[in-house]
């Protein structure tokens, strides 16, 4: 992941690509003056931004200004964009997936089952770094990703775009292939160690699970998420023929 610690480098960043910047630490104690233009357009841009002791920024960087800002290695969109470009919309929505391997590898299986785009929350999910993009073979570069502040109220809005909601959690009654997926409709899974957060369960229109016969009693987050796109891949290509 790339950064930028100098004060002009980061403004004009922040004020050309926002949504390049995926967070900014910036020193707890008095700085340069002009951290507080880094305040503002931060929160101008919606760019996540905390507080840190100066020793922290000391780690971080040699030659920092009070500031020290994460870049991803791709650019946000929005999720108009997504849909805009989307004549059935098929999407990902993941709550607070934090491991970099398991981001990556759910990019490249979104992308080859061809997802419109990918939507994360703004706090506590893995950033798209270097990392993600070299697990995701490459498929980073093709997949539209969102950044969100609120995943339980993007939800609220993709119903009322007319986005079913399927979560995706270990033990549902139903499976995973019980459902229309030829409907517009959003993938939504669950942290690596606590699943779908309560509100965000709730708020789905459907939970499966995919069934498991084996003495493992679950599968990570990656290799589930592989089992629900392309059985969306499948339906949508079965309705076609």
């Amino acid at each position: 992941m790339e950064t930028v610690s100098r004060l002009n480098a980061l403004l004009e960043v922040l004020r050309s690509a926002p949504r390049r910047v995926n967070k900014i630490f910036i020193q707890k104690e008095r700085g340069p003056h002009r951290v507080g233009d880094v305040i503002q357009a931060a929160r101008e841009g919606g760019v996540p931004y905390l507080f840190v002791p100066k020793t922290k920024l000391d780690q971080l960087s040699d030659h920092h200004q009070g500031v020290v800002a994460f870049l991803t290695a791709k650019e946000f969109t929005t999720l108009a964009d997504i849909l805009a470009g989307a004549s059935t919309p098929f999407l990902v929505l993941l709550d607070e997936v934090e491991d970099p391997q398991n981001l990556g590898a759910i990019i490249r299986s979104a992308e080859a089952a061809g997802v419109d785009g990918l939507v994360l929350p703004e706090r506590r999910s893995a950033g798209l770094t270097e990392a993600v993009a070299t697990v995701s073979a490459g498929a980073l570069a093709h997949l539209k990703v969102a950044r969100v502040v609120n995943l339980a109220q993007t939800m609220d809005d993709l119903r009322r775009a007319g986005v079913w909601l399927v979560g995706a959690e270990g033990g549902a009654p139903k499976p995973y292939y019980a459902f229309d997926y030829t409907l517009p409709v959003a993938v939504v899974l669950g942290s690596e160690a606590k699943g779908l957060r309560p509100l965000v369960r709730k708020k789905c229109d459907q939970i499966l699970s995919i069934p498991l016969r084996g003495r493992v009693n679950s599968l990570n987050v990656a290799s589930a998420a592989a089992v629900f796109l392309f059985e969306v891949l499948r339906q949508r290509l079965s309705a076609r023929s």
